[in-house]
């Protein structure tokens, strides 16, 4: 029979941030022609009172509006009759995620008076209506301001309407006339934002448990729409020239965060024990062991499992994860002795 005296072998985790590692998850890459496809994609519809932002379009779902042609994704603003339409296609119910990397090439609508936005919104809206649950924008751009691209988030704590909303923007040039890729990464930890791999924007979690600073915990969908006018848009007017606005897109595509894996073995053990310690079996990466002094390996320590004939000293039992996606990181269990 065993007892305790003084020292127990507890294993508490610890792990060293890294660059995050990321696998796709969902993705349209447009390659078939006609309506968007409707398992990823549906539509807002309505004019809807401008959807808040006293903006002049109606949302369809017209070919016009919104249709792939050529391996891209096409969305077109048109005025016609006195009147704009466009399109607004939204992921919700059909891609609805919680952190991840997404990643949408695009070129952007020129002209004053164009709102086109890449962005994402909360699915289930847990706390509240906008903005208590939550909005990120990946992408907006106003046309009156040209080649100002902007990332932003909206909170209860910060948002426009008090002006208080958190964001930045960054000059892209050739914004309607080249493709870009715009990037949101989201951790529990952080939002940041991108184009083409060069990070502009950042928002850190204050980790207060306040969902006023930090509702960023539940699902969010992606929304890719033109608006024309509006709040912003129309802050300098629509010019009386601009009919036709189009923005296309190349690919969407959403990977998911990796988790940090924990080391899963015994909770107690006593000198001359032979215990097991495991991480999950991924064959992208590599691992190697370290153990404290007096402890040694039976068989192999670059294996996800490995043996370990437990010493009469206390340490930590480390092992260093080589992803290829990312740097390497280190999980840690602190290793203490019982006593037989």
């Amino acid at each position: 029979m065993r007892f305790l005296l003084n020292f127990v072998l507890v294993f508490v985790t610890f792990s060293v941030q890294a660059q995050q590692c990321y696998k796709l998850v969902w993705s349209d890459e447009f390659t078939k022609s006609g309506r968007p496809d409707n398992t990823k994609w549906s539509y807002d519809i309505g004019h809807n009172n401008g959807w808040g932002n006293n903006e002049l379009q109606t949302y369809t779902s017209l070919l016009e509006n919104a249709e792939v042609v050529d391996g891209k994704l096409i969305i077109r603003a048109w005025h016609q009759n006195g009147n704009w339409t466009s399109a607004r296609l939204t992921s919700k119910g059909k891609g609805d995620f919680l952190y991840g990397r997404f990643e949408i090439n695009a070129r952007l609508p020129e002209g004053r008076g164009t709102w086109p936005a890449i962005w994402v919104m909360p699915t289930d809206s847990e706390y509240g209506n906008w903005p208590g649950s939550g909005e990120i924008d990946i992408m907006e751009h106003v046309g009156y301001d040209p080649a100002e691209v902007h990332a932003t988030v909206h909170t209860k704590a910060y948002n426009h309407v008090i002006g208080t909303q958190v964001g930045k923007q960054i000059t892209v040039p050739d914004f309607s006339t080249g493709f870009h890729t715009y990037t949101l990464e989201w951790t529990p930890d952080s939002i940041h934002g991108f184009v083409d791999n060069r990070r502009y924007f950042s928002f850190a979690n204050d980790h207060t448990q306040n969902s006023e600073t930090w509702p960023f915990d539940k699902r969010f969908h992606l929304i890719i729409n033109i608006a024309i006018g509006g709040n912003w848009g129309g802050t300098k007017g629509v010019d009386i020239n601009l009919h036709n606005a189009v923005m296309e897109i190349d690919y969407v595509r959403v990977y998911s965060l990796t988790n940090v894996p924990a080391i899963s073995g015994p909770a107690e053990s006593i000198p001359g024990d032979i215990i097991t310690l495991s991480l999950p079996d991924d064959y992208t990466v590599t691992y190697h062991w370290q153990l404290p002094e007096g402890c040694s390996f039976i068989g192999p320590s670059d294996k996800p499992v490995v043996k370990v004939k437990v010493g009469t000293q206390g340490g930590n039992i480390q092992c260093t994860i080589k992803p290829s996606c990312g740097d390497a990181y280190v999980v840690q269990h602190q290793l203490r002795i019982s006593a037989q």
